[in-house]
């Protein structure tokens, strides 16, 4: 059957995140995932599979950060797991932003990684059985979009990116083994734009208004002072982003991971004294102040930033713009309790992800 329209994208996603393919898998559909990979990452997972369970996946691709780096590739079916075909090179960067597009060929899914043809995989069984993606691992997803690339390219209805053209594939000769081609890595995005396309609904598509151009506003910023729940607490694995920029002539501001009314981790960048200072308040109490760095300061004013705290079983690790800086060992062990953020002082509040 003939593709002729696509769905709208997901946005911002929570990791793990499983989602319908409206219409199924078709030849021509290119799918694009862009996101940041995790400051401290263990591995990645994008499955093609049927239904929600995870007993048939068409193409599960699989990074993996330990040995090097390589990646897996492998299909599972009736809950059994084919010969792994594995390609010893990691295309992403920890830290780093990344593009990731997969194209459905009559024959083989080809992935492309930061613009890169990086991989392509035969397939095992008909893929017009995938009706679900489904992605996990140490990352943070900004979109994943959907996009017909036999057709006239379509905007997504709402993206932080602009599409202007499907990612050309390159061919692969018929017994020519693939050619590994450069790595250049995906170059840090600027404060995104809400992308609003005016669209006519017509049943069973989503059609672009022709002649019509998209309209870009900026996003708005979070207000400050910021608060909002964090689902399920702490554990290990957990991880929470912030991203911001700093006023240009900041004091300080603060991140506050709170417990009820106790902080279990204050994280608190001052300009004045050039220091990021992190305690635990427990009943209006503060304890010893931490202040030491291997570093200098990483935040500068005027300039954007990226916070990520992973929690692990002992402790609590915050990497800045993708670099590890410190880690604070839990002052109070019952981490599901700790379950609201709090985002205070002299910064824009660009986006979180908890």
């Amino acid at each position: 059957m003939a593709f002729f329209s696509t769905q709208p994208p997901y946005m911002n996603p929570v990791v793990p995140f499983t989602g319908i393919i409206q219409g199924g898998l078709q030849n021509g559909l290119q799918i694009t995932l862009q996101g940041t990979v995790h400051p401290f990452p263990n591995r990645i997972a994008v499955n093609f599979q049927t239904g929600f369970s995870g007993n048939d996946i068409a193409f599960h691709f699989n990074p993996r950060f330990e040995e090097g780096g390589y990646v897996v590739c492998n299909t599972k079916q009736n809950g059994k797991w084919g010969p792994e075909e594995r390609k010893m090179q990691m295309p992403f960067q920890k830290g780093m932003p990344f593009e990731l597009c997969f194209l459905v060929q009559r024959s083989e899914f080809k992935v492309m990684v930061n613009k890169n043809f990086f991989v392509q995989y035969s397939h095992r069984v008909p893929y017009h059985l995938v009706d679900t993606i489904s992605v996990s691992g140490c990352l943070h997803l900004s979109f994943i979009n959907f996009q017909n690339s036999t057709a006239a390219p379509v905007q997504p209805v709402f993206s932080t990116m602009q599409f202007s053209q499907p990612v050309q594939f390159p061919r692969m000769p018929k017994g020519r083994k693939q050619r590994t081609q450069g790595f250049q890595p995906a170059h840090q995005a600027p404060v995104a734009q809400t992308i609003i396309q005016t669209v006519h609904s017509i049943p069973g598509q989503m059609l672009s208004t022709p002649g019509i151009p998209p309209m870009a506003y900026p996003t708005p910023a979070y207000a400050v002072p910021f608060f909002t729940s964090i689902p399920n607490g702490f554990y290990p694995s957990k991880s929470i982003v912030i991203s911001g920029v700093v006023l240009s002539d900041a004091k300080r501001f603060y991140i506050n991971l709170r417990c009820g009314g106790d902080i279990a981790f204050h994280l608190n960048p001052r300009f004045n004294e050039k220091v990021v200072v992190r305690n635990t308040q427990i009943n209006n109490s503060w304890g010893p102040e931490e202040r030491s760095l291997p570093g200098r300061m990483p935040f500068s004013r005027g300039q954007s930033f990226s916070v990520w705290i992973l929690c692990e079983g002992h402790c609590f690790k915050v990497a800045v713009d993708g670099q590890h800086i410190c880690e604070y060992r839990h002052r109070l062990m019952n981490l599901p309790d700790i379950n609201t953020l709090e985002v205070a002082g002299d910064i824009q509040l660009t986006h979180v992800q908890t």
